[in-house]
């Protein structure tokens, strides 16, 4: 624990460096694209109409969670969707970002746990761009913000832990083991669906099945959509319990993600 407390104050002192690898990576995302950094709102834009356009036109939602509203449901649907495409793009690229930065981890005094901390924040910017699209639709369909909006960084804290404790299991292992890659996919896919972002908790089905519920409770990501799904959708206090129990499991991942990292880094420049 003293260990890693050192760690994260040295990881501190590389903030600046931190900054520009994020503004390198976004720049090189759009590098050659007409729009430029504009996709970053025009992608969660087009999102947005798909979802309005399949989930208003073409399936009708009964669940009456949703008031027998597909675009009530469209809404849901996004406002789980956006915080998820952070999470699953942060771990995809995660698991490969010490194979596609090698030349930097063989320079000597280059701090590979930056890496990790670059991929998410990264992603984290493009997240926080599709949010005002978000909030134009809520205004447009008439939900409208509530003060628990101010809950929200709460969430994407307890979010960006996570996924930060991930990520770096993720990179440090698929160094060793590069099926993890292969595997990620098809994880993510079902974690995605074990997820309560096409269907709320309030679904029979999962209303009346305990094991169920128990599996979907045990998830953390759970929780976390939960929690952007009360600041933003219902217009709700978030659940204090659930998310404090999530906070708790994401410190623990992190501390374990980041001793293994601290425990292979010696072998990265051997291995990438």
């Amino acid at each position: 624990m003293v260990r890693l407390i050192k760690n994260l104050r040295e990881l501190y002192r590389y903030r600046v460096l931190i900054q520009n690898l994020v503004s390198r990576e976004l720049k090189a995302r759009y590098r050659g694209s007409v729009l430029g950094f504009l996709w970053s709102f025009f992608n969660p834009l087009l999102l947005m109409v798909v979802y309005t356009i399949v989930f208003g036109f073409i399936i009708n939602s009964r669940d009456p969670a949703f008031n027998s509203s597909p675009w009530l449901y469209a809404l849901y649907l996004f406002s789980g969707v956006l915080p998820w495409v952070w999470f699953s793009s942060s771990s995809i690229e995660s698991a490969n970002v010490l194979m596609t930065h090698g030349n930097l981890i063989k320079k000597i005094l280059f701090p590979a746990e930056i890496l990790p901390v670059v991929t998410l924040t990264s992603n984290l910017i493009h997240f926080s761009f599709g949010l005002p699209i978000l909030f134009i639709f809520l205004f447009i369909f008439g939900k409208y913000l509530t003060i628990y909006v101010l809950f929200l960084p709460l969430v994407v804290l307890v979010q960006f832990i996570f996924s930060l404790g991930f990520g770096f299991l993720l990179s440090s292992l698929t160094v060793h083991f590069r099926d993890i890659k292969d595997i990620l996919g098809n994880l993510l896919t079902f974690w995605f669906f074990a997820t309560p972002i096409v269907y709320p908790l309030s679904f029979e089905s999962v209303q009346k099945s305990g094991v169920l519920r128990t599996m979907l409770n045990l998830n953390p990501m759970t929780h976390i959509i939960g929690g952007y799904h009360d600041c933003l959708f219902y217009g709700r206090m978030i659940r204090w319990r659930s998310l404090g129990i999530t906070l708790i499991v994401s410190l623990v991942l992190f501390t374990i993600g980041y001793a293994v990292f601290d425990r292979l880094r010696d072998s990265f420049p051997e291995e990438v």
